[in-house]
């Protein structure tokens, strides 16, 4: 398996900035210390291009980022500050994410240790993303003919407003979001297939409704799916506010990625969210997906 990692996903972040940057290094290490990865199935992507941005987003937002040029108010919207560092991990996180879509239609599976920034806009960054790394990725492969049709699986616990405001209304695209209700963004756009699900929602009654939904993904017969696989969902989670368990969330990858497999659809993993405290409950939790993944594949 072939799983893309950089260092340049973790810059540095201003004293009590609430986004865990850490949690992608450490996820890592801990792949790797817990044998779930060998040192030989990571591999660094290349940058994404400004042409393979231009799918997704306008020339004026991605040129005012690259050159450092967006205004103070964009900035705040995406939660980062400005910087170069910014700008490689932005390029790195969408080149991951095509670099492990096109080797899970090798492959079968794929993964990148970073992304689902599903949250980008065609003209904006918000919530921590910059660029749309799954909107990007879905459209360079139809792009180029690799694919037909493109499913997006949102698990995060977060609507994938992003996905939506690129890819909506594409008949070659089908984007199933199930997300807390009452959670970020609080304007929602509408997905193919939206759940919302009510705070406090735990095991039993996510899986029960992943369980009767997850069929329409199929049916719509993809090529490829996007698996954001978000890890939010975590009971301790920060900013979460649903109930899951880490084994909840492990059924939750382990149906997703067995109807994968069962209907020959390759699929590539983006990370997703994760904002538990202490941030050790988060890496374990991806980590679980690494291992249902391998438990699978």
């Amino acid at each position: 398996m072939t799983v893309f990692y950089s260092d340049r996903y973790t810059i540095p972040l201003p004293d009590g900035h609430r986004f865990p940057m850490e949690k992608y290094r450490l996820l890592r290490l801990a792949l790797l210390r817990e044998g779930v990865l060998r040192d030989s199935e990571l591999a660094e992507p290349a940058l994404a291009t400004r042409d393979q941005l231009l799918l997704a987003h306008s020339a004026a937002y991605i040129d005012s980022i690259c050159n450092g040029t967006a205004s103070p108010d964009v900035i705040r919207r995406i939660g980062f500050p400005w910087s170069q560092g910014l700008v490689a991990r932005s390029l790195a996180t969408v080149g991951g994410a095509i670099s492990a879509a096109e080797t899970a239609l090798r492959d079968g599976v794929s993964g990148n240790l970073a992304g689902g920034t599903h949250h980008a806009l065609r003209n904006a960054g918000e919530g921590y993303c910059v660029f749309n790394d799954l909107a990007v990725a879905a459209l360079w492969l139809l792009e180029k003919q690799s694919v037909s049709r493109v499913a997006i699986v949102d698990l995060d616990v977060h609507q994938g407003n992003g996905n939506s405001d690129i890819l909506g209304g594409r008949n070659d695209v089908f984007i199933f979001s199930m997300h807390g209700a009452k959670n970020y963004p609080f304007r929602k756009v509408a997905s193919t297939v939206d759940i919302d699900l009510a705070d406090g929602t735990g095991d039993a009654e996510f899986l029960a409704i992943l369980q009767t939904v997850l069929p329409r993904v199929f049916e719509f017969k993809p090529d490829l799916v996007l698996y954001q696989a978000g890890v939010d969902p975590l009971k301790e989670d920060t900013l979460g506010r649903l109930a899951l368990s880490h084994q909840g969330l492990m059924e939750r990858d382990r149906m997703v990625l067995s109807e994968c497999k069962r209907h020959g659809v390759p699929v590539s993993l983006a990370l997703g969210g994760g904002y538990a405290k202490p941030i050790d409950l988060t890496v374990e939790a991806h980590v679980g997906t690494y291992r249902v993944v391998k438990e699978i594949f």
